[in-house]
């Protein structure tokens, strides 16, 4: 009786929409994954290898991946901070500010990358005060950090916002009456709490400003094994007409990213199951 009454209330329609949402997984994701790897299988081994290692592509990966891990880095850490601020605190503006993090999210890339490159140069309104000092923030590797962190702070605030709001007081003011310092209360109670949407956070951020292009592009400088990031290695080897040279090193970007972030949901799920384990 109960198999045939979970039948009847479990997700009707079931069979249909699960036919939906794989077609429309195929057409959107899978299939255009595909044709980058058919397109990849035309290289023999010799000039695949040779494509995705030369010193130029190298460069492009240690900026690229550096960059990204260490933005999205930044962002947990201060993601935290604002979307602690945005809960706990109330203030004139709120509002407002709760607005503007959201702003990465609908600001077209090239108008952020602009707006960036016009700000940290060295004649703008950041860059003229660490200019003195001979730091060059433009047009530089640190560039492309500071697009980076500017594109992937939502994306770690949004996360862990809702959790800290779902995050009831009790257990804190319990840990308080125990003699708990604020410092151990946030290290024993508050952080194992937020830690899987943080890292859900850390791995969002992450995923953006591997393939970021629009806002680093005119921030970076573009020098070849300086600042130039592998999303726009790939373009100019689409504008030379290098199709399967330019899908090699997509092929090899998707790889370590998925690797990359197959090991953060590792993380993820070992954190919710130590956080269940009594």
């Amino acid at each position: 009786m109960s198999l045939a009454l979970r039948r009847h209330t479990v997700l009707p329609g079931f069979g249909i929409a699960l036919g939906f949402t794989l077609l429309y997984l195929s057409l959107i994701v899978l299939i255009p994954l595909s044709a980058t790897f058919l397109k990849t299988f035309s290289l023999t081994w010799e000039a695949f290898w040779t494509a995705v290692t030369a010193p130029r592509v190298l460069a492009s990966y240690r900026l690229t991946f550096g960059a990204s891990f260490l933005a999205a880095g930044i962002n947990a850490v201060f993601g935290l901070l604002v979307a602690w601020v945005l809960v706990r605190y109330r203030f004139p503006g709120k509002r407002i500010v709760d607005a503007f993090v959201d702003l990465p999210f609908a600001l077209p890339t090239a108008v952020a990358g602009i707006a960036l490159a016009a700000v940290y140069s060295t004649n703008g309104w950041i860059g003229s005060l660490f200019a003195p000092y001979g730091i060059k923030i433009a047009f530089t590797p640190l560039g492309v950090l500071v697009a980076l962190t500017f594109i992937g702070l939502p994306f770690v605030v949004r996360t862990v916002q809702p959790v800290l709001e779902d995050l009831e007081p009790e257990l804190e003011e319990a840990a308080a009456t125990l003699g708990a310092s604020r410092l151990q209360t946030f290290a024993k109670i508050v952080f194992p709490t937020l830690l899987p949407a943080l890292l859900t956070g850390f791995a969002l951020a992450f995923a953006r400003a591997i393939g970021e292009y629009g806002s680093v592009i005119f921030i970076a400088g573009n020098l070849p094994m300086v600042s130039e990031i592998t999303p726009l290695l790939i373009i100019t080897k689409l504008e030379q007409y290098d199709y399967a040279g330019a899908t090699a090193l997509a092929v090899v970007m998707l790889l370590i990213s998925f690797t990359l972030l197959l090991i953060i949901n590792l993380l993820q799920w070992w954190a919710r199951r130590r956080r269940a384990a009594p």
